[in-house]
């Protein structure tokens, strides 16, 4: 089905499930029992300003921005209602949501109906206040709670129609048409949904299972809104304690950190689905529907007062921020969603920023302003998919307040390094570009795959590298997923063999490899190392990996590359979306332009540096115990493929219609049946070819090591970075056992992280190349013996992965 824009033609299924804005104009809501205002008087209120969330409130539909918005509500919304059968004999509202009894076909059919009255309660629209809508709209929800979905029906299919899905849009329709519902059909609705959602603590039709992240803010709203329709005070307590989990001791708590499972993490990471990185989709519903919840249920009886919501104003910065680049969400936190069509990388990225703006109208002040700066800066730098194109009208109201009012400034793209050993992320971001790692281990896991979305997600954990330039945003959210080559993601190391889809059947699965190893340390908040063992799924390939980022650089080192089964292995280095239509971007290697023709392959034997016109500059180096840079690889596709190749969901799933887009792709050959074989390789994004070339000649990072030690030295930044995968030694650093360490030397001392992303270690010993004559600050995990060299004997057992830092002269 088309998929509606956030906040105008109804929430999309699970990313945008709490739609509209608090930050309308809302009439207080008393609380207590202050004189003159009864208990009705309030569930009214809150009832009004449920639906002002829904549609925006008061608005200028004169406004350029309002009115396109406006004009695609009503176009969706039309057609819908053109489409709807109106019989009386019918057996479906819609012919290709037939037969009303599945659950992905009732569920829909109430998003639509959700959509139908979003227009008829927004003025402006062709469907505004008309009477035969909403007799039309009342006759359809009797028909499908006698058809579809009432209490006498059992759970069958997929849960989350059941008590998500179809009650959060069967109560959203009621709160819009409200003053129009007969008392019994309220009555039997509100029983519907107290039946398959009586609460926001527990699965319905799994009553041991907790509910948790963002499954239990969707269901917090749901059973909030019920209990405002019924005017049922517990009801809507119950909602409310529901965030907090005071049923359970606050165990499941949204507003807290975990050390396991699901929910927000002290290091940022959010995980979904016990081991899935969902920080840009699940993270995103639970900070909507919590900030919803806050929103909407503020100064009333039922105010939600938790002092540790801090946790959530916390995590804008510590969790979102960090992820999202000029407006768009990072795939590679958005899990099995990178295949949904109508659901992309800026389509996420706007859903989150319309989020935060909402949390910041009830934040404290200096949360609210810094989050206003960051949304402002986001929304005004992405031009290739903007903003007022990809959300409805609350979401407008909330931006244009921050983009036209006055003070508020403009954020810069934020810069540092970011490693979420919790979720096996990395995150590197420069002024002008970011870089994200997508990793995985026996405890995050390589792909999510399941209810037919993602059919092809199989390397998408195993190193896959995506590079995000600030002059072209398009990269991964114009058809990428569609149309990739999937055996040739950025980063990733594979074995070439054929792959059946994934994902296919109900349910969804997760597949977590058994290596331990996957992370790495940030120095200085500015530079890191990361490092993953490659234990490849059904396969004997076998690699060590690590990524080094510096300033302006990334330097990609692999070794060990093992494999048995007769097949070729490939590193792939680059596999850029060149879009369709425009100029030839130029490929130069060694300085020889090459054809920019599709179809066009080569062979380099001894390629020395690469660049790409419009990305940036590729450099491969040579390092101890190789100086054979034979197998690399370049070529220039046209390549077709459908978002139906990779979603078939039944309400996320993607169009048959062919999409074409080009493609560079360079890579390393291994061969068949590698043996021991290696690879590097540096990054140089936005530099250009004079740059490349000379960076190349310069070499102002050196490869120090690439074996049981894997290690770069950048001596003009006095940086020395490497990860050792057993004790060993190199460029002056030793190490007792595997961990990955960084080194900066300066005029002032020196600065030292250390970190275990195995979680292998109880300690971890490190011998410096420089004198230490005496400790500045040091973790308390940390213990240094100055001397001509330092020694450094850090506690690594028991820290998760995370990065222990020392000062030292």
């Amino acid at each position: 089905m088309p998929t509606p824009a956030p906040d105008s033609t109804g929430p999309r299924r699970r990313t945008v499930l709490a739609a509209g804005a608090a930050a309308v104009a809302a009439s207080p809501v008393m609380s207590g029992t202050a004189r003159g205002v009864t208990r009705d008087d309030a569930f009214e209120a809150l009832l009004t300003r449920a639906a002002e969330q829904l549609t925006g409130g008061s608005f200028d539909a004169a406004d350029p921005d309002f009115a396109a918005a406006l004009k695609t509500l009503d176009t969706q919304a039309s057609e819908w209602w053109r489409q709807l059968d109106r019989g009386a004999g019918r057996t479906a509202l819609w012919a290709d949501l037939s037969p009303a009894t599945d659950p992905g076909n009732f569920g829909q059919s109430y998003t639509r109906l959700r959509t139908l009255a979003t227009a008829w309660a927004t003025p402006g629209t062709s469907l505004s206040d008309g009477a035969e809508i909403a007799d039309a709209l009342l006759g359809a929800l009797r028909f499908l709670h006698s058809a579809a979905y009432h209490p006498g029906r059992p759970e069958s299919g997929n849960w989350w129609f059941w008590e998500i899905g179809a009650p959060r849009a069967l109560m959203d329709t009621c709160v819009l048409l409200r003053a129009r519902l007969a008392a019994d059909d309220l009555a039997a609705y509100t029983a519907t949904v107290a039946k398959f959602c009586p609460d926001p603590d527990r699965r319905t039709n799994s009553p041991t299972l907790a509910e948790t992240g963002a499954n239990r803010a969707d269901k917090a709203v749901i059973v909030a809104l019920r209990g405002l329709l019924a005017r049922d005070p517990a009801t809507v307590a119950l909602a409310r304690d529901g965030l907090s989990d005071v049923r359970d001791g606050g165990r499941n708590s949204l507003f807290q950190y975990v050390t396991s499972g699901d929910g927000f993490y002290e290091d940022g990471s959010f995980v979904q689905h016990g081991s899935v990185a969902y920080t840009g989709t699940y993270g995103s519903v639970l900070l909507g529907g919590a900030g919803q919840l806050i929103a909407l249920l503020a100064d009333s009886d039922w105010a939600v007062t938790d002092p540790k919501t801090s946790v959530l104003y916390e995590a804008v910065e510590r969790t979102f921020a960090p992820v999202i680049f000029d407006g768009l969400m990072m795939d590679t936190v958005r899990g099995r969603a990178i295949s949904r069509e109508r659901a992309r990388d800026h389509d996420d990225g706007a859903v989150t920023l319309s989020h935060i703006l909402r949390l910041a109208s009830g934040a404290p002040a200096p949360y609210a302003a810094r989050w206003r700066a960051l949304a402002k800066g986001c929304i005004q730098r992405n031009r290739t998919t903007p903003y007022y194109g990809l959300v409805g009208i609350p979401a407008i109201a909330r931006a244009k307040a921050v983009l036209d009012g006055p003070g508020v400034p403009t954020a810069a793209r934020r810069t540092g390094h970011h490693a979420f050993a919790d979720m096996d992320r990395v995150v590197h971001r420069r002024p002008g570009w970011a870089l994200a790692l997508s990793l995985s281990s026996r405890r995050i896991a390589a792909y999510e795959a399941g209810n037919g979305e993602n059919l092809h997600g199989w390397y998408t954990g195993d190193g896959m590298t995506y590079l995000y330039d600030g002059d072209g945003l398009g990269q991964f959210g114009d058809a990428f997923w569609a149309t990739v080559d999937p055996y040739r993601l950025p980063g990733t190391t594979v074995d070439t063999r054929a792959r059946a889809d994934i994902g296919t059947g109900g349910g969804t699965g997760t597949y977590r490899p058994k290596n331990a190893v996957a992370g790495g340390a940030v120095l200085a908040g500015r530079y890191g190392a990361a490092a993953m063992e490659l234990l490849a799924d059904g396969s004997s390939l076998r690699a060590r990996k690590a990524w080094f980022c510096l300033d302006n650089v990334v330097v990609a080192l692999g070794t060990g590359i093992t494999a048995s089964e007769g097949r070729t292995v490939e590193t792939v280095v680059e596999n850029r979306n060149l879009h369709l239509g425009g100029p030839t971007r130029r490929l130069t290697v060694d300085g020889r332009g090459q054809p920019g023709r599709d179809g066009w392959s080569a062979r380099f034997e001894r390629a020395g540096w690469a660049h790409l016109d419009g990305t940036g500059g590729y450099v491969f180096p040579d390092f101890p115990g190789r100086s054979d840079r034979r197998g690399l690889r370049a070529l220039r596709e046209e390549r077709t493929g459908a978002w139906r190749d990779i979603n078939t969901g039944a309400d996320t799933g993607g169009s048959a219609t062919p999409v074409t887009r080009r493609y560079l792709t360079l890579w390393f050959d291994h061969g068949v049946s590698p043996a021991d074989a290696s690879y590097a390789y540096v990054l140089l994004p936005g530099a250009s070819a004079v740059a490349t070339a000379v960076w190349a000649g310069a070499r102002p990072v050196r490869i120090i090591a690439n074996d049981v030690v894997q290690a770069v030295e950048a001596r003009r930044d006095g940086v020395l970075a490497a990860h050792f995968w057993g004790a060993g030694r190199a460029g002056g650093l030793t190490a007792s056992g595997p961990g990955t360490v960084l080194l900066r030397r300066g005029h002032r001392g020196m600065s030292l992280a250390v970190a275990d992303p195995g979680r292998t270690e109880s300690t971890l010993t490190i011998e410096l190349p420089y004198p230490v004559r005496e400790v500045v600050r040091a973790d308390d995990t940390v213990a240094v013996r100055p001397g001509r060299r330092g020694v450094v004997t850090v506690r690594v057992g028991g820290s998760r992965g995370r990065t222990h830092v020392a000062e030292l002269t």
